[in-house]
């Protein structure tokens, strides 16, 4: 394959991070240039728990309908956030090798996790 290929991503520095590194494996050939499409979703906008904000669609639902709308040529998301059910047109078409999925505790005053508390409420984010 040659040429440019649009890619759409959200625009949340993990979101560009991830869709860069996708879009420079596709690109390591150098016959294919890449343009990153920043795609503002609803989840980016919203405030609140995913309960509240409606679900895990809200961060996906921007980028499907740029897709269909001809308005990037592939989109890069994280799996963990996309809703079971695929939109019509659209398919999975390929997934990156699985990198270190270990986690990392960030605490304050040198806490680690065999200090934590009995009870202690840790809170997570990706």
């Amino acid at each position: 394959m040659t040429g440019n290929i649009r890619v759409g991503t959200r625009g949340s520095a993990l979101a560009v991070t991830q869709t860069t590194t996708v879009a420079e494996a596709l690109s390591a050939g150098g016959r294919l240039d890449y343009e990153l499409v920043r795609i503002r979703t609803e989840g980016d906008v919203l405030k609140g728990s995913l309960a509240q904000i409606g679900g895990t669609g809200v961060f996906v639902a921007a980028l499907r309908e740029a897709l269909l709308d001809d308005r990037c040529d592939i989109a890069v998301h994280s799996l963990k956030d996309l809703p079971t059910g695929i939109a019509e047109g659209l398919q999975i078409a390929a997934y990156p090798e699985r990198v270190d999925v270990r986690d990392a505790l960030c605490a304050r005053d040198g806490l680690d996790l065999a200090g934590l508390p009995a009870g202690a409420k840790v809170g997570t984010g990706s």
